[in-house]
């Protein structure tokens, strides 16, 4: 049990890290600790879960506050960025909350952009945090199932591990290409 405890912990930790730092494949690993957990015991994908939601939401709400503090100048250094874009962002999350920012955390490099444009437009944090913690829990039951597959399919732990991280790999990638070349040569947020 305290193993279990830890490697929760471990991943919570991950995730929160890696949605501050996005360099860090938070679903891969959400999705490995799923595919584990169903083979050692199923219940505990259900904490799984809960770890990784957890950690996207605090990670989202750090995230969100240290680009409301700085948002303003990074948004002046970035070439061609559109003012009109960064209005529209509040209105999306105040509209369809968790849609909007469910979409920003499973498209590879869009939760930075809509949360920095969230922040500068001027979203109450108190707005974003209640949100946000749909969004994270969502996000956390798709890559969750993603492992989960992958334990139906492999019948040895680290073969739906592997599985589940390269399913994982494939799928950002191949949303992060459709997503590159919907926006064209100049990239989503620039002038045309």
């Amino acid at each position: 049990m305290t193993a279990t405890l830890g490697a929760l912990g471990s991943l919570l930790l991950v995730v929160l890290f890696g949605s501050v730092v996005p360099v860090v494949p938070t679903g891969a690993a959400v999705s490995g600790a799923a595919a584990l957990a169903a083979h050692q015991h199923p219940l505990t994908v259900v904490l799984v879960v809960l770890a990784g939601a957890a950690g996207a939401y605090v990670g989202d709400l750090a995230t969100f506050r240290l680009l409301g503090w700085s948002g303003g100048r990074v948004a002046r250094r970035l070439p061609g960025l559109r003012v009109q874009r960064i209005d529209r962002v509040p209105a999306r999350v105040r509209e369809a909350r968790v849609s909007t920012l469910l979409v920003s955390r499973l498209i590879p490099g869009g939760r930075i952009p809509v949360l920095l444009a969230a922040a500068v437009a001027g979203l109450a944090w108190r707005r974003f945090a209640v949100a946000n913690a749909p969004a994270s829990l969502l996000w956390s039951v798709l890559y969750a199932a993603i492992g989960v597959l992958g334990r139906a399919v492999f019948p040895e732990p680290w073969e739906s591990v592997v599985a589940a991280i390269l399913l994982v790999v494939v799928v950002t990638q191949g949303l992060s290409w459709v997503s590159r070349r919907r926006a064209g040569p100049e990239g989503p947020l620039t002038t045309r």
